[in-house]
C-alpha cells in the first residue's frame, strides 16, 4: 500500500500498487462524450498516463498542459489524463486549454482504474497525483506516486521513459 499526504495530511492510497516490471492491467473508463474506453483501445502504443485529483485545480491544469507541451510529439505514443472529474468537465478545461487533441478519462463511475492503480484517495474519493508510463506491450517501465499530492511530478523523467519504451 502506498502513503502520501496531501496538503499535508497523510493518506493511505486504496488499491493495488503498481509497480515497474508488471503487466498493466486493463480499465474501463468514460471519455468526453461518454463512450467507455479502455487501456486496450491504445494497443500498440507507448502510454503516458498522467493521473490527476482535479482539472479544476492550478497544478492538475499544469501537470496537463506540461505533458502535452514536453511528451506530444513522442512517437508512437499517446498522453492519457485520468481524473474523477465528470466528462464534462474534463471536455470545458480541454477547451478552454486549446487541448483539442487531448485524451482525457473520467473514473467517476466506478473507479475501477483507481482501485487497480492504488490511487485512490478513498476519504476524497479522489485520486492522488500519479504518473505511469507503459510500453507498447503494457509493460510498466516507469511509475511515480507523487509523495505530497500538491506537488507536481517530475516531469522529466516520465518524459525520458516514455521516449525510452
Amino acid at each position: 500500500m502506498v502513503s502520501i499526504t496531501f496538503k499535508g495530511t497523510e493518506i493511505d492510497l486504496k488499491g493495488n500498487e503498481v509497480k515497474v516490471g508488471d503487466t498493466a492491467e486493463d480499465f474501463t473508463l468514460i471519455n468526453t462524450v461518454m463512450d467507455e474506453v479502455s487501456l486496450s483501445n491504445f494497443d500498440g502504443k507507448k502510454k503516458l498516463i498522467s493521473v490527476v485529483p482535479s482539472l479544476d485545480t492550478g497544478v492538475c491544469q499544469v501537470q496537463t498542459k506540461n505533458f502535452y507541451k514536453e511528451a506530444a510529439d513522442v512517437d508512437n505514443s499517446v498522453l492519457i489524463t485520468i481524473s474523477n472529474d465528470l466528462p464534462f468537465a474534463q471536455a470545458r478545461f480541454c477547451a478552454d486549454a486549446g487541448l483539442d487533441n487531448a485524451v482525457t478519462l473520467s473514473d467517476h463511475r466506478n473507479l475501477d482504474f483507481a482501485e487497480k492503480y492504488g490511487t485512490l484517495m478513498d476519504s476524497l474519493r479522489l485520486q492522488a497525483r500519479s504518473v505511469f508510463v507503459l510500453d507498447e506491450n503494457n509493460k510498466v517501465v516507469y511509475v511515480e506516486y507523487v509523495a505530497e499530492g500538491t506537488d507536481e511530478p517530475d516531469y522529466e523523467k516520465a518524459i525520458e521513459a516514455l521516449k525510452n519504451a
